[in-house]
């Protein structure tokens, strides 16, 4: 069922992080051969080392302490090497004795979606404010006002057509301006915090690390590996 979308990478792990098992589309993305292929490999066989240490923090969490980690907003690769978004869910497997043996993992890719999908002009003029606005402060009067609805009500909406919340996606906005920062320029990362709603460097690379797994200087020596 899940090689039948594209845009759900589904996986299984056993106890050592080792993959027992590959959808078709985390086949394409790890750029291998076959899902046989990708029995016995690790995250740090397939992608950078600063992601699969972020994907095996999670994977211990779970091991650890027997509970999922659910809805984990997280930096994925595409085939053509570029970098997306994807909300992740890992949860534990156990054997009969009840004892944690491995995980599933489903990451379903995040698309932003166009105006038209917006259900009405008002409620995608507040999505626009907020791109507009990424550097200031989450202002929910505002996009109450731009919307039309209530803050619940425009929460709600915002988790329905992004799967995020309003605080979540504005986070989501400005890491996604500071990493075009990062590869198409040389500005200094204190500049791009300034840029991007970040009181100051640490706490963008705070942010930065904690979604993507790198920091802003290695985020920028993958994407820009001859500088």
């Amino acid at each position: 069922m899940f090689d039948r979308l594209a845009d759900i990478v589904y996986s299984i792990k056993d106890r050592q992080g080792r993959y027992v098992l590959m959808s078709a589309a985390a086949v394409a993305r790890c750029h291998l051969p076959s899902k046989a292929h990708a029995v016995g490999l690790t995250a740090f066989d397939l992608f950078p080392a600063p992601m699969a240490e972020r994907y095996a923090r999670q994977d211990e969490q779970v091991f650890r302490t027997g509970k999922p980690v659910l809805d984990s907003l997280d930096l994925t690769l595409y085939p053509d090497h570029a970098t997306g978004w994807c909300i992740s869910t890992k949860m534990p497997l156990h054997d009969s004795a009840g004892q944690v043996v491995g995980l599933a993992c489903v990451s379903r890719d995040l698309h932003e979606p166009g105006r038209s999908a917006m259900i009405d002009s008002a409620f995608a003029d507040a999505v626009e404010y907020m791109h507009a606005h990424l550097c200031e402060p989450l202002r929910e009067m505002q996009l109450e006002r731009l919307s039309g609805l209530t803050a619940a009500q425009f929460e709600r909406r915002m988790r329905k057509l992004f799967q995020l919340s309003p605080a979540r996606y504005l986070l989501k906005l400005r890491i996604d301006s500071a990493a075009q920062w990062l590869v198409r320029t040389d500005k200094p990362i204190g500049e791009i915090a300034q840029l991007t709603g970040f009181c100051d460097q640490s706490g963008l690379s705070r942010h930065f690390r904690n979604l993507t797994g790198l920091t802003p200087r290695q985020y920028r020596q993958l994407n820009r590996p001859g500088i």
